[in-house]
């Protein structure tokens, strides 16, 4: 079995596209999507035609579930609630199909891998899609998350940062981001490059032989013009992560 693992795409369509162009080298049994598609960029239903056409199992993220109630955060800071209308902007755009395809986001997916492997995909974590998970979150702090969950390999989103690393007895991955991927910078910030993250994931005779973290280029300034043609409220102050 090959299976790509895509994740937070948020309404990046020149990103998801350079992904599913190096796809189609590939020969894959199946994607599987973990969530955040739509929300927070200027492309939402253009991204939801895309992940449709695929036919692939999507994860729900706490993006997508704010798209579909929308919870304005009390304590929310001036970026925070440019973002949520951002957010906002990106909802009123859907379609009533659109609207149903959200509805059908899974909490969490399992993939069988042959035998007794299984592949866990979640957002956050099986207990949240809220939940951070990094490369320093430590084992105590994952095991309430974990509670009643365990897997050959454990994925999830959310973070925007690549990673693989063991937990327990099984690996824990995340793919990174498609439309939103992070380098941080030296003042605690974060620059938005021009690539789009993912993984490949092969099984074959009941075993994982192997999980590749790649990158892949895009058109960032594509996605940046997009902002601006499409009227997306704030589009100055969110290009300036991208330049």
């Amino acid at each position: 079995m090959r299976l790509a693992i895509i994740s937070d795409i948020h309404g990046n369509l020149a990103a998801l596209d350079a992904v599913l162009r190096e796809l189609e080298s590939e020969r894959l049994d199946q994607v599987v999507c973990l969530g955040d598609v739509a929300a927070t960029g200027p492309q939402p239903r253009e991204v939801i035609a895309r992940l449709r056409s695929l036919g692939c199992a999507v994860v729900m993220g706490n993006a997508d579930a704010y798209l579909l109630d929308p919870q304005p955060a009390v304590d929310a800071d001036e970026d925070a609630r440019k973002v949520e209308a951002i957010d906002r902007w990106c909802a009123a755009q859907l379609s009533a199909a659109d609207w149903e395809y959200l509805r059908t986001f899974q909490p969490t997916i399992a993939v069988p891998l042959g035998g007794d492997k299984q592949l866990l995909c979640f957002h956050g974590s099986p207990r949240s899609y809220n939940d951070v998970i990094s490369a320093t979150t430590s084992e105590a702090e994952l095991a309430p998350m974990f509670d009643g969950y365990m897997a050959t390999v454990m994925v999830g989103g959310h973070w925007h940062f690549q990673m693989l690393r063991r937990y327990g007895e099984g690996i824990l991955l995340n793919p990174g981001s498609i439309g939103l991927a992070y380098d941080k910078q030296a003042d605690g910030g974060a620059h938005i490059p021009a690539r789009a993250e993912y993984a490949l994931l092969t099984a074959a005779n009941n075993e994982v032989r192997s999980i590749e973290l790649r990158r892949v280029p895009y058109d960032r300034e594509a996605t940046v013009r997009a902002m601006f043609e499409r009227g997306m409220p704030y589009a100055a102050w969110w290009a300036g992560d991208w330049r």
